[in-house]
């Protein structure tokens, strides 16, 4: 009787015992298999990882965004393989289905996202400053306003959270080496003294074309003016001017009034260069200007395809002007023979 209540008595205690294990078998199994399979994202999603989270943060964050169904089994996981001190805040994509495991893998690289911002070339600053306030992922404001001609047109990469200020500063050091080295390899002879002189001319030369081929030729005509002591007679400055620095839209085309406008930018009353550039221009422009095609011409006008004709005298500017003139006429003309050949 006793040996039988003792059996009874190992039994209880084995199956207490046993029991419990299981459970905790069970449960090591189940989060196991939570923390290496796939995750509940059903597509890709970014996700931003403030500075200074704790892992309990972190977790949160994950698990708000759909990124992982169960915090505490990620912050397990991190603390058990020795990766929670190793999570680096950041803007991270996450993929489709990417399991906790492979979360901490992520967070642990600091393979953050990286954004790009493309600058073209010929914007005003005010222009620049406009696309860097309508990137989300930038912060911070931008102030002062760059100078004009201070920023060099490029794709910039950057990450989230980092401040306008140090992205226009990358600009600024970017233009400035690019001004310094294309200074260094000007041409002889330039009627250009400083390599700021260079960046107005060649502020002027990139809002005049869009054409690659043509800019060290239109470079050649605005040098050539300056030898002579010419006025420069660009229509992109006086734009400047009527624009106000590139801060109100241009209305419309200019206009003979416009050319009369006081301002010192007026480069067809004001003999010389304007005080500062109109845009920033582009490395080509920089640096046709400081080793143009000067041909001996002192005008071009547009050939109403894109391009310009050029010539070395007054007589042949007046031809091409004509010229133009006809080449704006023909779409005219078709239009009325069309409208003329539906009337009854």
């Amino acid at each position: 009787m006793r040996k039988r209540a003792r059996s009874l008595w190992l039994g209880r205690i084995t199956l207490w015992l046993l029991v419990p294990l299981a459970v905790l078998a069970g449960v090591f199994f189940w989060g196991y298999n939570d923390y290496n399979g796939p995750g509940p994202l059903d597509q890709n999603k970014i996700v931003v990882i403030d500075k200074g989270a704790s892992l309990d943060a972190i977790a949160a964050t994950l698990a708000g965004a759909g990124v992982i169904d169960h915090p505490r089994i990620f912050a397990l996981g991190a603390t058990l393989t020795g990766r929670s001190a190793d999570l680096k805040a950041g803007e991270y994509e996450f993929p489709a289905r990417i399991s906790p495991a492979l979360v901490v893998e992520l967070l642990a690289s600091g393979k953050v996202v990286h954004h790009k911002l493309t600058i073209p070339e010929g914007l005003t600053s005010a222009e620049v400053t406009a696309l860097l306030a309508s990137a989300p992922a930038l912060d911070g404001p931008v102030d002062p306003m760059p100078a004009e001609g201070s920023l060099l047109p490029e794709t910039y990469q950057y990450l989230f959270g980092e401040r306008r200020e140090d992205l226009i500063a990358r600009m600024t050091h970017d233009m400035e080496q690019v001004l310094k080295v294309a200074w260094a390899y000007r041409s002889a002879g330039l009627p250009l003294k400083t390599p700021e002189q260079a960046l107005i001319l060649a502020s002027i030369v990139e809002k005049e074309t869009a054409r690659p081929e043509e800019r060290a030729r239109i470079a050649g005509v605005y040098i050539e003016r300056l030898k002579r002591g010419m006025r420069l007679q660009a229509d992109p400055t006086v734009a400047y001017a009527v624009t106000k620095g590139g801060t109100v839209p241009m209305p419309r085309p200019l206009d003979r009034a416009d050319l009369a406008i006081d301002s010192p930018y007026n480069t067809y009353l004001v003999k010389g260069l304007p005080p500062t550039p109109i845009a920033n221009p582009g490395i080509a422009s920089i640096y046709a200007v400081v080793n143009p095609d000067d041909r001996g011409e002192l005008y071009f006008v547009a050939d109403g395809t894109g391009g310009h004709t050029f010539s070395k005298n007054l007589a042949e500017h007046n031809q091409g002007v004509t010229q133009l003139r006809r080449h704006k006429r023909k779409p005219a003309a078709k239009t009325a023979d069309k409208a003329g050949s539906k009337s009854p």
